[in-house]
């Protein structure tokens, strides 16, 4: 970015959970392991429109360990990704695909983040993250973005995230949130 260039602001999305529906089984969501699996969330292109027209850049950070577990393929994870950018406004996916370990894009940490800001011209104090997990909002937390939302999807192994953040039922409560939230000066 040139001198003087003004950054752009961004809706940080998680995907399994935000966009599309994750599979819970004993209260534990997990990603859809194939392309034919996915569920779009029927809301999710709606609101995603909204925040696109509102000058919010769109960009999916995603924790994708079974790559790293060996369960699924990255070409998988890609696949979904398409899927998702076929339907929706997305400018760019951000995946870890490490499982637990010494990386700095696991959500909790920002990298995913941080590496969206860089790459895009992003300023994230004036962005917002929205995931159905308690890493996404710790990632938005480390990130130093604006708020962190949180959609409650009722999981039972999950605790809930570290204040502060805002709970939401649904991404059309975070959408409308962030909306009204929004500096637009």
């Amino acid at each position: 970015m040139g001198i003087g260039a003004v950054k752009r602001r961004a809706v940080f999305l998680d995907r399994d959970g935000v966009l599309n529906r994750a599979e819970v089984r004993e209260g534990k969501p997990y990603p859809p392991g194939r392309v034919s699996a996915v569920q779009i969330e029927a809301e999710a292109p709606g609101c995603l429109q909204r925040l696109a027209a509102a000058g919010f850049a769109l960009i999916v950070v995603t924790n994708q360990p079974d790559v790293a577990r060996g369960t699924q393929t990255r070409a998988e994870v890609d696949a979904i990704n398409a899927l998702l950018a076929a339907h929706m406004p997305i400018d760019d996916f951000f995946v870890c695909d490490h499982d637990r370990g010494a990386c700095d894009c696991r959500k909790p940490k920002p990298g995913l983040l941080t590496a969206a800001a860089e790459k895009h011209g992003l300023e994230l104090t004036a962005s917002y993250m929205v995931g159905d997990r308690f890493r996404d909002v710790g990632a938005g937390q480390a990130a130093g973005c604006a708020a962190s939302l949180w959609i409650d999807r009722g999981y039972t192994h999950d605790p809930a995230p570290e204040p502060p953040f805002v709970r939401v039922l649904t991404l059309t409560e975070a959408a409308d949130w962030i909306l009204r939230h929004a500096d637009y000066n």
